[in-house]
C-alpha cells in the first residue's frame, strides 16, 4: 500500500485503543508506536541513494524489510525507541509495535508488488493482486470516521474509530474473497494466472499465460470477463545481451511472476503485463538495437 494508507491504519489503530486514565506521555507513547511500526518496513526506500540499490530497487523494495525474520525486529527496535525517548517500560508498546509492523506487511501481500515474506530464506514474492495500491475506500472510510467523530462528539472516538477498523476489514474482506474467486475461475482457461486490481471496487485485471501467450482481461464475480488485450511473448528469445546492458531487465525478470518478452527490429525487452495500462507496461525494462 502506499505511505498515506499505511498511516491512516496506524492512526486509526491508535484511535481504537483505550487512552482514558493514562499519563500523557503514555499517550504521546501510543501516538508514536502506531504511526512507526505501520510505517517502519517502508525505510527501505533508502537503497535508492546509490546505484545498486537503484538497480536492485525491485528486489530490495519490499524484501527483507517486510520479511517474518524482520517483524520482532522492528517491533524491538520501536520498544526501545519508547523506553529512551518517553521513559515507559510496559511490555504493551512492544506488543502493539509488533501488531502495527505485522499488519504493514500483511496488507502489503496483498497488492500486486507484493513482498518478500520468507527473506532471506526466499527471494519469492507473496502476492495475491487483490487490492490496489491506493485504495480509496480505505481513505473514505477513515474520513467519515474522522469527520463524524467532530459532529457527534458525544460519542467516543475510541467507539467511532472501531468502526471505522471493522469497515476496513470488512472491505478487504469482501475485495479479498472476490478476487480470490475471479482468479479460481481464470486457472481453468490458463496455465498461470496472476491478479490485479482496478482503483474501482470490485473489479479486476487477470492476466494469464498459455505456452506464449498472454491474455489481460477486466472481470467480476458478477459479469463475464471483457478481454482487454492480446499479447505474444518471444519465448525462444536468448535475453543475455538485455541482461548485459540493462541489470535491471535481470532483477524484473527474477521478481515478476512471468513477464512478456519483446524482440522486434527496434528493441529487446522484457514487461511484467500486471502493470499494462492502455498498451504499455510501466514496469519495464528494454535496450535499443543498432
Amino acid at each position: 500500500m502506499d505511505t498515506i494508507t499505511h498511516g491512516l491504519f496506524g492512526y486509526t489503530m491508535y484511535r481504537c485503543l483505550k487512552k482514558e486514565d493514562i499519563p500523557a506521555k503514555e499517550g504521546k507513547a501510543l501516538l508514536f508506536v502506531s504511526l512507526v511500526s505501520n510505517q517502519i518496513p517502508d525505510i527501505d526506500v533508502v537503497v535508492r541513494v546509490t546505484e545498486t540499490g537503484r538497480i536492485m530497487e525491485q528486489m530490495w523494495h519490499r524484501g527483507l524489510t517486510h520479511s517474518l525474520l524482520f517483524i520482532p525486529i522492528w517491533a524491538l527496535l520501536i520498544y526501545v525507541l519508547v523506553r529512551l525517548m518517553f521513559k515507559v517500560t510496559n511490555w504493551r508498546f512492544f506488543h502493539l509495535s509488533l501488531f502495527g509492523v505485522a499488519l504493514h506487511d500483511f496488507v502489503d501481500c496483498f497488492n500486486a508488488w507484493g513482498t518478500g515474506l520468507f527473506e532471506p530464506f526466499s527471494s519469492a514474492r507473496i502476492t495475491f493482486g487483490t487490492l490496489p495500491i491506493v485504495d480509496f475506500v480505505f481513505w473514505g472510510l477513515f474520513l467519515a470516521g474522522f469527520l463524524f467523530s467532530y459532529m457527534k462528539k458525544h460519542i467516543p472516538k475510541q467507539r467511532i474509530f472501531q468502526w471505522v477498523a471493522l469497515g476496513m476489514l470488512l472491505h478487504f474482506s469482501i475485495q479479498t474473497a472476490q478476487g480470490l474467486i475471479v482468479e479460481q475461475r481464470a486457472e481453468q482457461r490458463y496455465d498461470r494466472v496472476e491478479l490485479a486490481t482496478s482503483f474501482v471496487p470490485w473489479h479486476f485485471r487477470v492476466i494469464g499465460k498459455t505456452g506464449n501467450h498472454v491474455e489481460l482481461t477486466d472481470a467480476t464475480v458478477w459479469s463475464t470477463s471483457r478481454p482487454v488485450a492480446a499479447l505474444k511473448s518471444h519465448e525462444e528469445t536468448d535475453l543475455s545481451p538485455l541482461f548485459n546492458q540493462n541489470p535491471k531487465a535481470k532483477v524484473l525478470y527474477e521478481w515478476s511472476p512471468f513477464v512478456v518478452v519483446v524482440n522486434d527490429s527496434k528493441r529487446l525487452g522484457i514487461f511484467d503485463p500486471r502493470f499494462n495500462r492502455d498498451g504499455e507496461s510501466f514496469v519495464s525494462e528494454y535496450i535499443e538495437k543498432q
